[in-house]
Formats: C-alpha cells, structure tokens, sequence
C-alpha cells in the first residue's frame, strides 16, 4: 500500500478522499462523526492524515514518509524519550538536538474535531515553541485522543494532570501558507508546518 493510497485511512473508519473535500462545504458538519469532521478541518487546515490499524502500519507508514520527503538519513528531532524508545528499533535514528533535523516526531494530548488542530503542551515541546521547531512535523496520536472542541480539550487536561496542569498549552493548526494568520488565542506564535499525522485505531 503507497503512501498515497493510505493517506484518508483504510479499514472500517476510512474516510473517502471526495467526502473529506466536499462534505464540509456543501452539508452542516454538526451531527458528523468526531472522527469524521475532524478529518474533514484537519484536510482543509493543509494536513496529511493517515489512518492506521495497527503499530505495523505506524511504522510503513513512518517508511513512506521518509522515502517521500528524503528523509532516510536525516535523524527525527524527539523530546518524548517513550515515543523514541517505542520506534527507536525501527531503523529510525533520533536526536535531542533541533539543528541535526529537519523533521519533528511528537505526540500529542488531544485532537480538536471543531477546527481540526492538534492540542499540545510542555509534554511535547517543553519550554520551546512552536516556531523554534523543525517546518516538518510527523505527529504520532490515537483515535482515543480526539474530542469535539478546544474546551473539551482542556477539560482533559485539567481532569487528566489534576493541579499539575502543564504548560505551554498550544495548537498546531497552520499546515499550509494561508492568508490568515491565528483566529484564536492558542495559535498565538504559530508558524506554518508540514504536517503528517499518524492516527492509530485504539477504540
């Protein structure tokens, strides 16, 4: 399966390409599926989702990736030491350092199905921020992180961190050059990315 082929998913939830392209424009999105709506904004925001069944399909697709972009002996800048100890055996090379790499490999707490931006925090990029990290960005998540509305979001937080709630709470939602800059507070100090965003089923 190429990259191309993969990318708006596989298996039962897939999400056709034509769907994702027209149905937010032509039908109210209110009552759609969170999955579904959030692939829709995420698309239009300029990301690349790729839906994946199973941590096989995480690291083809990870591959596919990196033979597309070039990518193959440029090591991924990491701040997870858990998400470099899960593919770290994957013949990926990782490093601590932004200036060796030109692609960032995260993960993530939440993703926002209303605007279909990825909801980060100090977990993920510590004290950094958004545009002192690398253009390219391959984010790792799962379908039990995706929730309806950037509140809903922070509701997690608070209930998941408790009174250590961490800090530099972010989105990432700017995939592509746009005219617009940020339209809400949290894409404050934003920049552009390429993104990639590997959605494992854990449902």
């Amino acid at each position: 399966m190429g990259l191309l082929d993969i990318l708006f998913g596989g298996g039962k939830k897939k999400i056709s390409k034509e769907t994702a392209e027209t149905r937010g424009e032509h039908m109210p999105d209110l009552s759609l599926p969170v999955d579904e709506k959030f692939t829709i904004h995420f698309k239009k925001n300029g990301g690349k989702f790729i839906y994946c069944i199973s941590d096989q399909e995480v690291i083809k697709a990870i591959h596919s990736i990196t033979e597309e972009n070039g990518w193959e002996d440029h090591p991924f800048f990491a701040m997870n030491p858990q998400l470099v100890k899960k593919f770290s055996k994957e013949n990926l090379s990782f490093t601590e350092r932004i200036k060796e790499s030109e692609v960032f490999f995260t993960t993530c707490e939440h993703l926002i199905a209303q605007n279909g931006s990825i909801l980060v925090c100090s977990n993920q990029l510590l004290e950094k921020k958004i545009n002192e990290l690398p253009s390219n960005v391959i984010v790792y998540a799962t379908t039990s992180q995706l929730v309806e509305s950037i509140g809903e979001g922070l509701k997690a937080i608070k209930k998941k961190y408790g009174p250590s709630i961490p800090a530099n709470i972010t989105t990432l939602k700017h995939f592509k050059a746009t005219e617009e800059n940020s339209d809400d507070f949290l894409t404050y100090g934003s920049s552009t990315k390429n993104l990639y965003l590997l959605l494992l089923e854990d449902l």
